[in-house]
């Protein structure tokens, strides 16, 4: 390790699409940013998903204002970020395609309805249609579905060309981004040490990260590491509840086009809100401008166990041909897999660490990172300036009753 020393005023761990807004978002601020990433960027979980902006898989609830919030952010940011970074650097591919929600089966229509009637509730744009309306807006669906909602709202980006837009602006912002730089532990009142000693973590306070290339001092450590975000948390002396859950995409060969909308069905929403680790499956289809079409999803606790399985292609398969029958006879060319991070109450964990001043989380989203990264850096960098928010800050806290059981108190030995 060398002996380099950086002073900034905000570290953040991670070169994800998380790490990369709130980057931005505190560099246009004016703070000194160092982005710390311990592989290359963009090469962890916002490699791996579809891109999805979705309102439509949310529940009324907090989830769903941060998701609102950034329905209306992503509009303003892939503008801004076009105007910024001019026509040589490649479009994010932002593109307002709007969804469509099908359920399968008898017994699925009526809980698919009700559950769009209270996304109506709570300002989401959940249009119940019958089949005629929805073989109009996905003329190859299967006609036997017994229930469909449209989602106009519902949006898609390139997750990769995205977050690599948002650390270019974040760049041009004077932010630094250091890449294959881990980090090994914190500082503590400008005092190196692996971990804080439990009885030691009263008035204590981080001020800064040792790496693999020296010790970088700062006011704030933001821990966006993702799936990962247990362990960064570890090295920096506390316990921190998230974990990864494995997901599979597959991808076509070139085909027609032939989805015009993003479309999965209702178990999906099940799915995304169960605490269950075994494998669980729904579909969730969509074309891409090259011609693919990505078929999705899985969602299992498996750890950091990065192998494909053959029965998880094939259920996932099955699954989609109940949406889309003509994909009986689609060729998939791939399937890739991802971590998710996971949080047991199913929601992001944003802010500040109230165990040990100085340490904040920006991680949680599991499948959502993508759409909520632009709304997590809305709120990270007004509570950074003491601003009002204009998310309520509150039900992403940390000290939040719900995770009570799932913390360690004060720092780990």
């Amino acid at each position: 390790m060398s002996d380099e020393r950086t002073t900034a005023d905000v570290v953040v761990i991670g070169a994800g699409i998380v790490g990369a807004a709130i980057a931005r978002a505190l560099g246009r601020e004016g703070q000194r940013v160092v982005v710390l990433e311990r592989g290359a960027a963009v090469s962890g979980t916002s490699a791996q998903g579809e891109g999805n902006l979705l309102v439509s898989d949310k529940a009324p609830g907090f989830e769903l204002e941060l998701a609102l919030h950034a329905n209306r952010r992503w509009v303003e940011l892939a503008a801004e970020l076009r105007d910024e970074l001019g026509p040589d650097f490649p479009d994010i591919e932002f593109e307002r395609k709007g969804g469509v929600v099908v359920a399968t089966t008898e017994q699925g229509a009526e809980p698919l309805k009700d559950f769009a009637r209270s996304q109506a509730e709570a300002s989401v744009d959940a249009q119940i249609i019958d089949l005629d309306e929805a073989l109009k807006l996905e003329p190859h669906i299967n006609p036997a579905i017994t229930a469909a909602v449209a989602y106009p709202q519902d949006s898609q980006v390139q997750p990769v060309i995205a977050t690599e837009a948002l650390l270019a602006s974040a760049r041009r912002a004077g932010v630094e981004v250091r890449c294959s730089v881990e980090v090994l532990g914190g500082l503590y009142d400008g005092h190196a040490g692996d971990r804080l000693m439990q009885k030691d973590a009263a008035g204590r306070r981080l001020t800064g990260v040792r790496t693999t290339r020296g010790d970088v001092t700062a006011a704030s450590v933001i821990n966006a590491a993702g799936p990962w975000g247990a362990e960064v948390a570890s090295r920096l002396g506390v316990s921190l509840p998230v974990r990864p859950r494995r997901g599979v995409v597959l991808v076509t060969t070139r085909m027609p086009h032939r989805i015009f909308h993003k479309v999965y069905d209702g178990d999906y929403f099940g799915a995304t809100q169960s605490n269950d680790a075994a494998l669980q499956t729904s579909s969730v289809i969509e074309s891409t401008a090259a011609g693919t079409v990505l078929i999705g999803s899985s969602r299992e606790q498996i750890g950091f166990d990065p192998r494909i399985r053959a029965e998880v292609i094939a259920e996932i398969a099955a699954k989609s041909t109940r949406v889309f029958p003509f994909l009986r006879d689609a060729s998939v060319m791939r399937a890739y897999g991802g971590f998710r991070p996971f949080m047991p109450d199913h929601l992001p964990v944003i802010g500040p660490d109230h165990r040990l001043p100085g340490l904040w989380h920006a991680t949680g989203h599991e499948g959502a990172g993508i759409g909520l990264s632009i709304s997590t850096a809305d709120l990270v960098a007004d509570l950074y300036a003491g601003r009002e928010p204009g998310i309520p800050a509150e039900p992403f806290s940390l000290a939040r009753p719900s995770l009570a059981p799932h913390l360690t108190e004060g720092a780990v030995a």
